[in-house]
């Protein structure tokens, strides 16, 4: 979400907004609807290897697990999803406490999207540019992880202050070396398509618009993420 450009109105029942980047293509004309900059979508579970389990009974490709954030009390596992994008399949680790976070997906009778993060370049000037239009923002917070192999991933995420009930994403900036899960997790699967629903459809497209944003909002009965991607054994809708 790097530039600013116009709200574009309604279209077919649903409000599409301008593009992130300038050097951005829309995705629409790549035969993929869903942001260019998307990095990858969350899907939170109670547990990790029945989240592995559901995503691989449905596309055929099963995810491989990814390692622990150690003091969130959480463990993940990655999936491919194509060029620069991927799934992150998220759940509590038994070995640690936890915060409020692992709490919540210990609680959840089934998986489901939870979030999903965007790569708009360099988060000093992206936070920068969200704070000249008004919008308030959390970071840029570093974080890291240990894989299986002992490589360590690093990275650095911006959060929204205000996230519209779950729904506006994270951003995500990956460290110099560190290579992006897209590259090496499990492939075979391909996003096809990433919308939000949500009752306050125009004024979240609004808020969109004045960062930047690229996404289809659909009018809905409560906030939510969704996602459609097809394996070897099919299509998946989250």
């Amino acid at each position: 979400m790097k530039t600013r450009r116009e709200f574009l109105g309604w279209m077919a029942g649903a409000v599409v907004v301008g593009t992130i980047m300038d050097a951005g293509k829309s995705a629409c004309a790549t035969g993929v609807e869903a942001p260019e900059v998307l990095d990858h979508i969350l899907l939170g579970c109670a547990d990790l290897q029945q989240g592995i389990a559901f995503v691989e009974e449905r596309t055929g490709v099963k995810a491989a697990f990814g390692g622990v954030h150690p003091g969130r009390g959480t463990q993940n596992a990655l999936l491919s999803l194509g060029e620069r994008h991927y799934l992150e399949i998220i759940a509590p680790d038994p070995q640690q406490s936890g915060d409020e976070h692992a709490s919540r997906l210990k609680k959840m009778a089934s998986p489901e999207l939870i979030g999903w993060a965007i790569h708009p370049g360099g988060l000093q000037d992206f936070a920068s540019r969200l704070a000249k239009a008004g919008i308030v923002t959390q970071g840029p917070t570093p974080g890291s992880r240990k894989r299986p192999d002992g490589r360590t991933l690093e990275w650095a995420t911006l959060a929204l202050q205000d996230d519209g009930d779950g729904v506006l994403p994270f951003s995500i900036e990956w460290g110099k070396g560190t290579v992006h899960p897209s590259v090496d997790a499990p492939k075979g699967c391909a996003l096809k398509k990433f919308w939000i629903e949500s009752p306050k459809a125009e004024e979240l497209a609004k808020r969109f618009a004045r960062m930047g944003g690229e996404v289809e909002v659909k009018q809905g009965e409560k906030a939510r993420l969704r996602a459609r991607m097809w394996g070897p054994k099919g299509e998946l809708e989250l």
